[in-house]
């Protein structure tokens, strides 16, 4: 048996999450896209409940195409406000469309959000080597510049620790502890 990360506990979506998705680097501008949408709803609830949910916010983010949600209206915002599938949370709907118009305008600059991104850790893979859950950060000095620099090009629900966990989400760092499986998998040094 394969030993894990305690984090995804024995819940089988989150099992799935932890074994093929998490710290796995992404470069699809699409799915950059969707972890931040999804860390920033995540903001003061647990993972599994926006796990639990992803199927739906694909469904009601128009599978998190950044020119779709880019031109949500208000109305998009009145039906959203009414979906149960999704958090329900005024200021992070109107965020994520937001956050898609400020996309648009990192891709017109850079190109790409892969490229935006992955700068900050210089296109490799941050690889970390912690023995436990517990000396992992909640944010680092890179998070708080990718933060600061999200914020000033207009992006919001975009904290540190929302950045830290975007960061893990999409590979940028390999925060598997050394004991876990998907560690030695996703190494790159």
């Amino acid at each position: 048996m394969n030993k894990r990360c305690q984090w995804c506990g024995d819940d089988p979506l989150y099992i799935a999450y932890h074994d093929k998705e998490w710290g796995v680097p992404v470069h699809d501008d699409r799915l950059l896209f969707e972890f931040l949408v999804l860390e920033g709803a995540q903001a003061g609830l647990s993972w599994i409940t926006i796990l639990n949910k992803r199927e739906n916010y694909r469904k009601a983010f128009k599978n998190f195409e950044i020119a779709k949600v880019a031109a949500f209206t208000e109305e998009d915002v009145a039906c959203l406000l009414n979906d149960p599938g999704i958090v329900r949370n005024r200021l992070k709907i109107r965020s994520a469309i937001r956050n898609a118009k400020a996309a648009l305008a990192l891709q017109q600059e850079f190109g790409s959000l892969d490229s935006y991104f992955w700068r900050f850790v210089d296109g490799r893979p941050i690889q970390n080597s912690f023995k436990s859950l517990d000396e992992i950060p909640a944010k680092t000095d890179i998070s708080d510049t990718l933060s600061k620099d999200l914020k000033k090009r207009g992006f919001n629900f975009v904290g540190s620790t929302i950045c830290y966990a975007f960061m893990q989400a999409t590979g940028m760092v390999n925060d598997h502890i050394i004991d876990c499986f998907r560690y030695k998998q996703l190494n790159t040094e």
